[in-house]
């Protein structure tokens, strides 16, 4: 090959890999900005926890956030650190909230609801607690059906009759094809699936996670974005 010829195709390849990053750039900064239209979803809110950092609540609330759901506890043992500053502050800025659990396969309803009710004020103006399944932790047992069916009721009664309403489930897809949690429990729910609505489980969803690499200002990084079917 020529040294022109070379140049060229060097020329070539360099021009391919400038249009790959700009298209990249582009595709990044759409997704990053996106949110479902407001015409078909007029509530819309977040969904965080300690990893979302110092969150600046006024600011966030001005952004279009009208909801906003906090981490509070995890498995039988952990607590959210940001939990009660979160509160705090989505309070304070007239944002509405409620109470997240990150539920434990390998950790007893009874400790999990323990923890859970002993961290969650009850407030009259709180929204319905929220449980999310998936197998995110650390824990590798997969009992059966059943059983998590019946430890799952024992939990969800526990914190029910704390908060005096009735729970909302969040749940992953790999959880629900391994459990059918939507056909086993008689609870409204909540779906994950960016950018398109999901369709995974067995009930029609009530909130969806529409995406989990939002940004927006008082935010630092992704953040979780939930809509609510009208």
């Amino acid at each position: 090959m020529s040294n022109r010829n070379r140049k060229n195709t060097l020329l070539r390849v360099g021009l391919i890999v400038i249009a790959l990053i700009i298209i990249a750039f582009v595709l990044r900064n759409i997704a990053i900005s996106w949110a479902p239209p407001r015409d078909q979803y007029p509530v819309q809110g977040i969904s965080v926890d300690a990893s979302n950092g110092e969150i600046t609540w006024h600011i966030a609330g001005a952004t279009g956030v009208d909801f906003a759901y906090i981490r509070a506890t995890n498995g039988a043992k952990e607590r959210d650190p940001k939990f009660a500053d979160n509160l705090k502050g989505a309070r304070d800025a007239g944002i509405r909230y409620g109470a997240v659990h990150e539920y434990d396969l390998c950790r007893l309803a009874s400790d999990q609801a323990t923890v859970f009710v002993t961290t969650v004020p009850r407030e009259e103006n709180m929204l319905p607690p929220a449980v999310r399944l998936a197998f995110d932790n650390d824990c590798k047992d997969r009992p059966g059906r059943a059983l998590v069916l019946s430890e799952l009721n024992m939990f969800l009664n526990q914190i029910e009759g704390h908060s005096g309403k009735p729970a909302i489930i969040v749940i992953s897809k790999t959880f629900e094809e391994e459990y059918g949690i939507s056909s086993g429990i008689n609870r409204t729910f909540w779906l994950e699936g960016n950018f398109f609505p999901p369709d995974y489980a067995t009930k029609p969803w009530v909130m969806w996670r529409a995406s989990d690499m939002r940004r927006i200002s008082g935010i630092e990084g992704p953040v979780n974005w939930n809509v609510v079917r009208p």
